[in-house]
């Protein structure tokens, strides 16, 4: 009788409600925030994750433009339908240079967290110009401007030095050149130099031909670049024995 009167008493008066609620609420995210702060590293370190190039930085941009996210998330959970279906469940290390993620559960589209090498250059281009005619079910919408934009180079510098500035490892200097070559290797560490951005995203562009057209460096071009890179960085088979036996 003393509890029941005592919740009553507690419903009836707003205040002491919402003051009570407060603390639980404060209870708990202390409890969840608190021992971050006395760990060195919340991600893993995963051999081959590395932050995007330039070009695949660009084509993440334009990705997140056309709102692509909002039916496409690129996190695999740890279910069996989608381990079936997409592979490996995603690592956080997978996304520690997104800003912002592309995590999410709700689709319209398939996951695309490991579409990268799964397809061609030609059909991802074909893909996102008229998808109907690659997957005759889809209601994706036509990208045909993709084709037809060239692609604007000229602001790249500035976007590494803005994410550098969240904590991507973009050099700025030659200290922070020689721990990229370290940490990443000589070839990633280059593609990752701020003063060579542009340089580097026109030959990877050039070298790539992601349009197949070699003659324009287009939207395209950046957008399949990007979408080739999705989980292809690290080595899945180092980890899929272990998990995947339990569903076999």
């Amino acid at each position: 009788m003393k509890f029941r009167f005592a919740h009553e008493s507690i419903e009836i008066n707003a205040g002491l409600l919402i003051a009570l609620t407060l603390v639980v609420i404060s209870i708990g995210g202390l409890v969840e925030i608190v021992p971050l702060f006395y760990i060195d590293e919340t991600i893993e370190e995963v051999e081959g994750v590395r932050p995007y190039t330039p070009l695949e930085q660009t084509g993440r941009d334009i990705y997140v433009r056309e709102g692509c996210y909002t039916c496409h998330s690129q996190m695999i959970r740890p279910f069996r339908d989608e381990l079936l279906r997409y592979g490996h469940y995603s690592l956080a290390a997978e996304s520690q240079y997104d800003h912002p993620f592309q995590w999410g559960s709700k689709r319209t589209g398939p996951d695309l967290a490991r579409v990268g090498e799964k397809y061609s250059n030609e059909w991802h281009v074909q893909h996102l110009e008229a998808p109907r005619s690659v997957v005759p079910g889809s209601i994706m919408p036509n990208y045909p401007w993709l084709s037809e934009t060239a692609l604007n180079t000229s602001d790249i510098e500035g976007k590494l030095r803005a994410l550098k500035m969240v904590g991507v490892p973009y050099s700025d200097t030659d200290e922070e050149y020689q721990a990229n070559v370290e940490r990443f290797g000589e070839d990633a560490a280059k593609m990752l130099d701020i003063h060579t951005a542009e340089e580097n995203l026109i030959a990877q562009a050039q070298a790539g031909n992601y349009d197949g057209d070699r003659s324009n460096l287009t939207e395209m071009d950046a957008i399949v670049a990007y979408l080739q890179l999705l989980g292809s960085l690290v080595d899945f088979s180092k980890y899929d024995e272990g998990y995947f036996a339990e569903f076999r």
